[in-house]
C-alpha cells in the first residue's frame, strides 16, 4: 500500500465561485472573437457543476457505507454511460456500442484487478472509486478517438478496401494499416503527456496530493502509478474496442458494409 500523508482541505462554495472569474474570461474572449462557445461554455460549467456534486453525494454514501458492491455498481454505471457517450464520437462505425462496452469493461476489470492483486492499493472505496474513474474515463476517450479515427478512415478508403478485397484479401488484411493509424490516434495523446509529465506540466493527481500536504516523494510514486495504470488501461480499450468494432463493418463474406446514416 503506497503511504499517502496527506491533510485535509476544505473548499467553501463562494471559492468555487470566485474561480468562475476565469471562465468568464474565456466567455469574453470567445465573444471577442466571435468564436461562438460563450454557449458550450455555460453548459459546460452547469453540467459540471450539478454533476460532480451529484457524484460527490454518492461517493459519500459509499465510503460510508465500505460495500464493495456500492463500488462495482458504480463503476458498472460508469463503463457503460462511458460507452453511450464513446458511441455517439464512432458515428461511422457500425454497432459501435457493444466493442466499446466490451472494451471499457475489460480495461477497468484488468487494471483495477490488477493493482489490487500486486498489492499496490487496497480494495476499499476510498481507492477503487477514484482510480476506477481515472480509468473508464481515459479509456473512453482513448476508445472513442481511435474508432473515430477508424471510422473515417474506412469511410474515405471505402474503394481502396474493396479493390483490396477484389484482389483476394481478407477483411482484416484491407483494414490492418487503418487499424494501426486508429490504434495510434487513440494512445498518443497520453503517450505524449506521460512523456512531457514533470518537465512541462504537473498531473492532477501530484497537483492534489501537494496542495493537500503530502510528501513530494510520495506525490511523484502515486502520480507515476496512476500514469502507468492509464497506459495499460488506454492501450486495452484502444485495442479490444478496434479489434471488435472492425468486423462491423464487414459481412460475413468478407464484403465492405454501406456506411451507416450520420
Amino acid at each position: 500500500m503506497l503511504p499517502v500523508g496527506a491533510s485535509s482541505i476544505h473548499v467553501t462554495l463562494g471559492e468555487v465561485a470566485a474561480a468562475l472569474a476565469l471562465v468568464a474570461i474565456a466567455a469574453i474572449a470567445s465573444r471577442s472573437w466571435h468564436a461562438g462557445l460563450e454557449e458550450d461554455i455555460g453548459i459546460a460549467v452547469v453540467r459540471s457543476f450539478v454533476q460532480l456534486t451529484a457524484i460527490g453525494y454518492v461517493i459519500t454514501v459509499i465510503f460510508d457505507q465500505d460495500s464493495a458492491l456500492l463500488v462495482i455498481a458504480l463503476i458498472t454505471v460508469m463503463v457503460v454511460f462511458g460507452a453511450f457517450t464513446a458511441r455517439h464520437r464512432a458515428r461511422q462505425v457500425p454497432s459501435s456500442f457493444w466493442p466499446l462496452l466490451v472494451s471499457l469493461g475489460v480495461a477497468a476489470a484488468a487494471t483495477l484487478g490488477l493493482v489490487v492483486g500486486l498489492g499496490i492499493f487496497p480494495a476499499t472505496p476510498r481507492y477503487m472509486v477514484p482510480v476506477g474513474g481515472m480509468v473508464i474515463g481515459n479509456s473512453m476517450t482513448s476508445a472513442a478517438v481511435a474508432l473515430n479515427r477508424l471510422g473515417e478512415d474506412v469511410h474515405d478508403q471505402a474503394r481502396k478496401i474493396e479493390a483490396t478485397l477484389a484482389l483476394g484479401a481478407t477483411s482484416s488484411q484491407a483494414v490492418t494499416p487503418l487499424v494501426r493509424r486508429s490504434l495510434r490516434s487513440g494512445m498518443i495523446t497520453l503517450v505524449d503527456s506521460t512523456k512531457t509529465t514533470g518537465l512541462i506540466f504537473f498531473p492532477g493527481t501530484m497537483v492534489g496530493m501537494l496542495l493537500a500536504g503530502a510528501d513530494p516523494t510520495d506525490a511523484v510514486r502515486l502520480q507515476l502509478i496512476l500514469l502507468y495504470v492509464l497506459l495499460g488501461a488506454v492501450s486495452i480499450a484502444a485495442l479490444m474496442s478496434i479489434t471488435l468494432a472492425r468486423r462491423n463493418f464487414f459481412t460475413p463474406a468478407h464484403q465492405l458494409r454501406d456506411p451507416p446514416a450520420p
